[in-house]
C-alpha cells in the first residue's frame, strides 16, 4: 500500500507564480493618485490650449464653479488671453506632484484631505513678447471625481 504524499512542489510553485503574475498584471494598469492628479491637470490645460474653456471649467471643483459662472469664465478667459495678450494658445509644462495631507483654497473654506499640488508653467508668445505664468494647481478626489482648485490665499 502506497501512502499518498502531499501536493507536489511543482504545483505549488506554478500556483504561486501564476498568482504573482496576476498581481503584477493588475498593478501595471492601476494608476497612482499622483498620476491621476497629473492627468486631470493635463486634461484641463489641453482644453485651455484649444480655447475650450467650457470643458476646462467642467473639471473645476464645485467651489471653483461657484466662484466663476461658466459663461463668465469662458468669456473672461477668452477676453484676457486672446483679446488682451494677443495670443491664441500657449505651451505648458506640468512639474512633479506633491501630496498634501490637508489644504484650504481660501480662508473660511472647506479643508480638504489628501490634496495633490501640481505646479504648472504656461508660456505665451504674444504681441507683447514672451511671458511665463507659474501656478500651483490643486487636485482633489471628491466622490470619485478628480477636480481642480486654485489657491486664493
Amino acid at each position: 500500500m502506497r501512502r499518498r504524499r502531499g501536493v507536489p512542489i511543482q504545483l505549488i510553485l506554478v500556483s504561486v507564480g501564476a498568482i504573482l503574475i496576476v498581481i503584477l498584471f493588475f498593478s501595471m494598469f492601476r494608476s497612482s493618485p499622483e498620476e491621476d492628479a497629473k492627468e486631470i491637470v493635463h486634461s484641463f490645460y489641453k482644453f485651455e490650449q484649444d480655447a475650450d474653456f467650457g470643458s476646462s471649467w467642467e473639471l473645476f471643483h464645485p467651489l471653483m464653479q461657484e466662484r466663476f459662472e461658466k459663461a463668465d469664465y469662458i468669456q473672461q478667459r477668452n477676453h484676457v488671453f486672446v483679446g488682451h495678450f494677443g495670443t491664441d494658445t500657449f505651451k505648458y509644462t506640468v512639474e512633479e506632484v506633491e501630496h498634501l495631507k490637508s489644504w484650504q483654497m481660501a480662508k473660511n473654506t472647506k479643508t480638504f484631505q489628501d490634496v495633490y499640488k501640481v505646479p504648472i508653467t504656461q508660456t505665451y508668445k504674444s504681441a507683447y513678447g514672451t511671458f511665463t505664468i507659474h501656478q500651483d494647481v490643486f487636485v482633489v478626489n471628491e466622490n470619485g471625481n478628480w477636480t481642480i482648485l486654485w489657491s486664493y490665499h
